[in-house]
Parts: structure tokens; sequence; C-alpha cells
């Protein structure tokens, strides 16, 4: 075994944990209040310790917990990089958008995050972080409050029913068709509209085309040309918004289409592209 900080593989461990940490974890987040439903920056950063040496490859766990120390919600996911090609003294720092989950609690929560390997679930890596238990660490608070002073985006038409994910049922999302609508409450400043969506650019000779209007006013093109979820945050402007106190928003794709015609599923309906989030914050 390499001399220094070398990652021991064994299961999650109680505050006896005397194996060597192999990075210090820690997390900076862009508000310390959120409402249920609205997307939040979270800043991650690990810091590699000296003569620190990793025996796999990790992902990142983050645990949402109550007052109670129930878990709300759980965010894991992969790192920028591979723990396998981290060096001793390296600092990996990266930054996640995402949008906290409509739970049955309000007040403040704990944000806990750690490192487990990708084959071996049960498996944590010992690390340097504030108030350490089972291998988690305490790296945030966040104080949830109510939905009430979200925008509610209302659907009119041109989008099929929400799904969900049968393993992660926090996870949803909705196709929409040709054209999908929905009303808003009219801000009347400036806002950011957060479009997470993904395509099939694999059934095409070249990707969809997404056009973003509010009412007959064109906001944004993109092409729906990755599989994955990809995040857009788009600006809008007051005047874009009109002086009405609903707005309308409307997003539009140059072209549809049905899964089973293609010989890709069961699916009979006209798709367009699959939204996961959609949300409306003001400036």
């Amino acid at each position: 075994m390499a001399a220094g900080a070398m990652l021991v593989a064994m299961a999650a461990c109680g505050s006896d944990d005397t194996a060597p940490p192999v990075a210090t974890v820690s997390m900076t987040m862009s508000k310390t209040a959120a409402a249920l439903g609205s997307p939040i920056d979270m800043r991650y950063r690990f810091e590699v310790a000296p003569g620190a040496a990793f025996d796999g490859n990790y992902r990142v766990f983050v645990h949402l917990l109550d007052s109670d120390g129930i878990n709300r919600w759980s965010d894991d996911h992969d790192l920028p990089s591979l723990t396998s090609t981290w060096q001793a003294g390296q600092v990996i720092e990266y930054t996640r958008t995402s949008f906290i989950p409509v739970v049955p609690y309000l007040g403040e929560a704990t944000v806990r995050v750690g490192l487990y390997r990708m084959d071996a679930p049960d498996t944590r890596a010992p690390l340097t972080g504030p108030e350490p238990e089972g291998r988690s660490y305490k790296v945030a608070t966040l104080q949830l409050l109510p939905q009430a002073g979200n925008i509610h985006l209302i659907y009119r038409s041109g989008a099929h029913p929400a799904e969900f994910a049968p393993e992660n049922p926090s996870r949803e999302w909705w196709w929409t068709q040709k054209e999908a609508v929905y009303n808003f409450r009219n801000p009347k400043e400036n806002a950011t509209l957060y479009l997470e969506s993904d395509g099939r650019p694999d059934l095409f000779d070249q990707p969809q085309v997404v056009s973003v209007y509010l009412g007959s006013q064109h906001v944004t093109t993109f092409t729906a040309d990755n599989v994955n979820p990809i995040l857009r945050r788009i600006p809008i402007r007051a005047d874009q918004l009109g002086a009405s106190d609903m707005a309308e928003l409307r997003i539009a794709v140059d072209r549809t289409f049905v899964p089973s015609a293609l010989g890709v599923g069961q699916d009979v309906r006209e798709l367009g592209v699959r939204i996961y989030h959609l949300f409306v914050d003001p400036s």
C-alpha cells in the first residue's frame, strides 16, 4: 500500500473513524433560504489531501435532512473527473444547479455530503469536513420556504401528462407536442426562465430546433442536440413581458416524432421535446 493517506475500502462508520482523510469537502450555496420547487446553485469543493490515493472511483451523495434527521431529498451525482485520476493537493470545484423538491416540510434543513464507491455503494470515503457522521459531512444549512412566493406556470395546451422515473419518483418530466403554451403571473421586471430539457437527436438527421416565445415575441432558439437533460437559463426582459397582469410562454418545436412509427417502442403519441423543469425567477 502506498505511503500517505491511502483510501481503505470499508463501509460507512461512525465518529470513531480513524482512517486518514483523502480530501476536504465544503460547499457554498447561492442562497441561504429557498422556496420549495425553486432553483439553487450549489458549489462543491474537494481539496485532495497530501499523499492521498483512491482505491476506486466515487460518486457524490447529497442528503437534505429535516430537523428530525429524515432525508427529504437526495441529489447523488457524478464528479467532473474520476477520483482515480485525482492528485494530492488538487482542488476540484464545480457548480450544480438543483431544484428544491416539493416536500412536506418547511424550516431549517441540513445538507450533508460525502463520497461513495460507484461499484460498492456502501463504501464511503473518509473526508475532512464539518460534523462528520457515518462519513457524511454537514456542509450547509438551508431554510425551506413555502411555494407561495413562486411564479406558477399554468398549463394551457400542447403537452402530455407528467411522467415519473420508476426508480426515482421525484424525477418528473413531460413531453411537449408541436407547441406547448403556458400562462404565468407577470412579474413586470427582468427575470430568468429556467428550462431543463432533452431531445432525441438520434432519431433525426439534424437535431430539432426549439424556439421560445413570450406572446408573439421571439426570446431565444436552441437545438435539442443532447439525449441528456440540459438546463438553460434564458434571460427575460421586463419589456418582453408586456404590461398585462398575465404573460404567455410558448415553446415550439420545428419537428415532432411518433416513437412507434420509427420502431423505437409502442408509444403512439406525437412528441416534441422532453421538459424536466420550467421555472420563472424574477431578478
